[in-house]
């Protein structure tokens, strides 16, 4: 089930719902359905035969849509309880599951949280590193204004 989205499961509930009385679909009415799209079609009446919900019948190739389909009783029961779009819901709600057996998540929390360590360990050494360089900075620019400082004495000193 987890292979449709949305839409497809809104697709096969009309289509489910088109039977109507007679509980059938003849090919052109699954048709006039998909606006023709008989590739669609196909896919959407795979499903519901591998669902078990309906039968084929009339003759047809591999890959052509059948000359009738036949709503069985499960499929009418199916579409009652919500149909497709209702177990993609509760599906949707489900929480999904990460990992398997507790060994597993212990595992994986363990090396994680040594994973987080080494980079908050990293994240240390990389400051400490960035503070040694702005005071290396600190230090050239002031050696830098000491030397201008000078070379102003000096110039005064040589021009008077």
């Amino acid at each position: 089930m987890t292979d449709l989205n949305e839409y497809e499961c809104e697709m096969l509930d009309a289509m489910l719902e088109a039977f109507g009385i007679p509980d059938s679909l003849t090919r052109l009415q699954l048709l006039e359905l998909f606006d023709q799209d008989e590739a669609s079609a196909f896919a959407m009446v795979q499903v519901l035969t591998r669902e078990g919900l309906i039968v084929e019948s009339g003759k047809h190739g591999d890959y052509e849509l059948p000359e009738k389909l036949i709503l069985k009783p499960k499929g009418e029961k199916f579409l009652k309880q919500g149909g497709f779009t209702r177990r993609y819901q509760i599906e949707q709600q489900k929480p999904v599951e990460v990992g398997g057996t507790l060994a597993k998540l212990q595992q994986q929390n363990m090396r994680l949280q040594n994973l987080k360590l080494a980079n908050e360990t990293e994240i240390s050494n990389l400051k400490k590193i960035i503070n040694d360089l702005q005071t290396r900075q600190f230090i050239w620019w002031g050696l830098i204004v000491v030397a201008l400082i000078i070379g102003f004495f000096i110039d005064h000193v040589f021009k008077s």
